[in-house]
């Protein structure tokens, strides 16, 4: 990196990194992958919002002594709450009715972005395939089918693991090595994904068998909870990649191998 920028120090710099051999460069997409990815950040940015939403007509409410249960499934109880209170001045009725109108609208979108989600994962049979592994579900799958088109960009699991920025961050010397949190770097949106997956398992732990559970059992008896979560998200990464690489199916037996 050389002082200043301009086009000519630009293209230097580019003809220096193709030369060196440990570049890596992001994997080409069709316009369908391309797509599908575009739904799922669309549908995330939507959530978000809605989430905002929720959030600020719940405090707005909370300002009048009107409450009810948390939980997106509780907002048109909130609102029922709201018209039927005599006592609510008129102004504050208009907001009520500006942000639950918000939020019905928003629903309609993610349901309508999420059946696109849907056509795509039953129209790819990689997704279907990632889909199979434990955790793993439609917006996990597409979205990793969608941004590893081809395996072969990762040398191992592990690399794919550390893309995702679920690996431990490195700060060794003098042949003395020192592991710490992991990175987060990488993909912030599928490492949530993923550390979702893991969470869900670990909910549903008492219902499973076979090498699944008992390598989170082992792992609890040693580890915190939240430790074991991206943990088991780190290994559900290198799962996922060698699905991609060898195109078979997941077999439990070879999970604690993985």
């Amino acid at each position: 990196m050389r002082r200043g920028k301009n086009d000519a120090v630009d293209a230097e710099a580019i003809c220096e990194a193709l030369s060196r051999p440990g570049m890596r460069f992001v994997p080409v997409k069709s316009p369908q992958q391309q797509a599908t990815l575009a739904v799922h950040r669309t549908r995330d940015l939507l959530v978000k919002q809605r989430t905002m939403s929720v959030n600020a007509l719940r405090s707005h409410l909370a300002e009048f002594g009107i409450i009810s249960a948390k939980g997106i499934g509780r907002v048109d109880d909130l609102v029922d709450k709201a018209e039927h209170d005599v006592t609510l001045p008129s102004a504050a009725r208009v907001v009520v009715k500006t942000l639950a109108q918000q939020i019905r609208e928003i629903d309609i979108s993610v349901d309508r972005l999420e059946r696109e989600i849907a056509e795509a994962h039953s129209s790819s049979d990689m997704s279907q395939l990632l889909a199979e592994i434990p955790g793993v579900g439609k917006l996990t799958a597409t979205v990793i089918d969608a941004s590893m088109p081809n395996a072969d960009v990762f040398r191992s699991g592990r690399d794919f693991a550390a893309w995702l920025g679920l690996t431990p961050r490195q700060n060794s010397s003098g042949g003395k090595q020192s592991l710490g949190a992991i990175t987060k770097q990488g993909n912030r949106y599928i490492r949530k994904l993923l550390v979702l997956a893991a969470t869900s398992l670990l909910n549903v732990l008492g219902r499973r068998k076979g090498a699944l559970r008992d390598w989170i059992v082992g792992l609890l008896a040693k580890k915190p909870a939240r430790l074991v979560t991206v943990a088991l998200a780190n290994k559900l990464a290198r799962i996922i990649w060698a699905v991609k690489k060898t195109g078979e199916s997941f077999r439990s037996e070879k999970f604690a191998k993985a």
